[in-house]
């Protein structure tokens, strides 16, 4: 299909991270764009602002006639994330009407069919290393695109554009564009990338693959798809678990030193993380990372090891991890006071709680931690009732909210209440979306943190300015 020939670009989902950088790009090429999406986000808010009409009710009267009724039926194409269930009424119309219909993982794979891609993949790790890797690229003066899983803070989007990605003209030189490669749906294995990262293979989304075994297999056959010439870059545990033997393949680690890329002399100055990185052909000293936790420093090792094969520079590679904001959501501090910290951070793996719980631990030491955290999914939620509970049992005190249903339908039995029955610990409870802030006011928290990859981001803002009202001190953003 030629993307530049199209009219038109129609989102069943708009508001998702993914489809949001689609809708932008298309935007950018000069195609008309709108969308639906269930509800109204900060997101949705912001596409409006840029000329992209959205409509939040399953109408299909709703949708521009220059999109129902085109002039020739190719001049439209029709985007769906699988958020949006099949029996929706808009896209039961497109599909019984002949339009071109693609998942936004197909999209993204016909965008970057002939650029020397660099796709980052795992279970998680992936959003802050797919924005890290393309700041690191931006820093050394490398021309990349990015489509990111979340709003990088640097750039404050979820869409970087490079000088000819979405031009009709190409000029001179590589193209490189860096994306995040989701595992959901098999998503990613539309993507033939120059340079793949993995960073973890922990079993989820066992609601698709069935067990993990099935997963590792698509992992396997994704770790495949590197173009000739490319290379595969994952740690030797997950080279292991999925039996790899690539000859292209460059191992990365924490402190592992058997591992071609890998870290060491970690430690914390200032409240900042410097260690060094130990490259095959050199060595960074003394590098600064803007991000806690001992998990964000092996995900730097993975994004340093991807720009060097496209050629960027040490010292460059330095200052771009020491100026390194983060992503949204992404261990995001809302409150950073003497007297109280607020956290909210996108997690809802128990590896992923475990490793936000643990950096707060490390930076906050002596400080009674709080968490509030929102599971999502119910057959997650079932999967790893053990796993969960484990790792909120980190915390000092724990609020759970009741389990955010995204795409699933309930699962007899399977409740927030079951959870916190499996926890042990004393200071748990549940809460009702509508207490929320008054349960948190009551636990008096010293360091909050908010947990969850449902609806929850939409109480940061009330959460905080009450917070910051009693305990009478400022937000990060005011």
């Amino acid at each position: 299909m030629n993307l530049h020939s199209i009219r038109s670009v129609y989102f069943l989902g708009i508001g998702g991270i993914g489809m949001s950088a689609l809708a932008r790009f298309f935007k950018a090429m000069d195609k008309q764009v709108c969308g639906y999406d269930k509800t109204p986000s900060d997101l949705t808010r912001e596409l409006e602002a840029e000329g992209i009409a959205i409509h939040y009710t399953e109408d299909i009267n709703a949708i521009p006639a220059s999109i129902l009724k085109p002039v020739a039926i190719d001049d439209v194409l029709i985007v769906w994330t699988p958020a949006v269930p099949n029996s929706h009424s808009e896209l039961l119309h497109f599909r019984e009407h002949g339009f071109v219909i693609k998942k936004r993982a197909e999209v993204l794979g016909l965008i970057t069919e002939h650029t020397s891609t660099v796709a980052v993949a795992g279970t998680h790790g992936k959003t802050t290393t797919t924005t890290l890797t393309a700041h690191l690229l931006r820093s050394a003066g490398i021309n990349c695109s990015a489509f990111l899983g979340g709003i990088s803070i640097n750039y404050n989007t979820n869409l970087l554009l490079g000088d000819n990605l979405a031009s009709k003209t190409s000029s001179a030189g590589e193209t490189i564009v860096v994306a995040e490669a989701d595992e959901y749906d098999r998503s990613f294995l539309w993507l033939h990338p120059k340079v793949q990262i993995i960073t973890s293979v922990d079993a989820d989304h066992l609601d698709i693959y069935g067990d993990k075994e099935q997963m590792y297999d698509t992992y396997r056959q994704f770790a495949q798809q590197v173009k000739p010439g490319g290379k595969l870059i994952t740690k030797p545990l997950v080279r292991d678990t999925l039996g790899l033997q690539q000859e292209y393949l460059i191992t990365y680690a924490l402190e592992d030193t058997t591992a071609d890329y890998h870290a060491r002399n970690i430690r914390v100055e200032n409240g900042m993380l410097v260690y060094d990185i130990v490259c095959p052909d050199m060595l960074l000293e003394n590098v600064k990372l803007g991000l806690p936790g001992r998990h964000n420093v092996e995900n730097s090792v993975a994004a340093v090891a991807a720009a060097r094969q496209l050629g960027a520079s040490p010292e460059l590679l330095v200052k771009g991890l020491a100026s390194f904001r983060g992503v949204k959501r992404r261990f995001e501090y809302h409150i950073f006071t003497p007297e109280l910290v607020y956290i909210d951070d996108y997690g809802h793996h128990p590896a992923e709680l475990a490793a936000c719980i643990s950096s707060a631990r490390e930076l906050f030491p002596g400080k009674k931690i709080t968490g509030v955290f929102q599971p999502h999914l119910f057959s997650r939620t079932r999967d790893f009732y053990d796993e969960f509970a484990r790792s909120l049992e980190m915390l000092d005190e724990v609020i759970l909210l009741d389990i955010y249903p995204a795409r699933e339908l309930p699962i007899e039995g399977v409740t927030s209440t079951a959870l916190l029955g499996k926890m042990n610990m004393t200071k748990k409870q549940l809460s009702a979306k509508e207490t929320l802030v008054a349960a948190i006011l009551e636990s008096n928290p010293e360091v909050l943190i908010t947990m969850g990859a449902g609806d929850i981001d939409r109480f940061v803002e009330p959460v905080a300015e009450a917070l910051a009202k009693k305990y009478n001190v400022k937000t990060c953003q005011s």
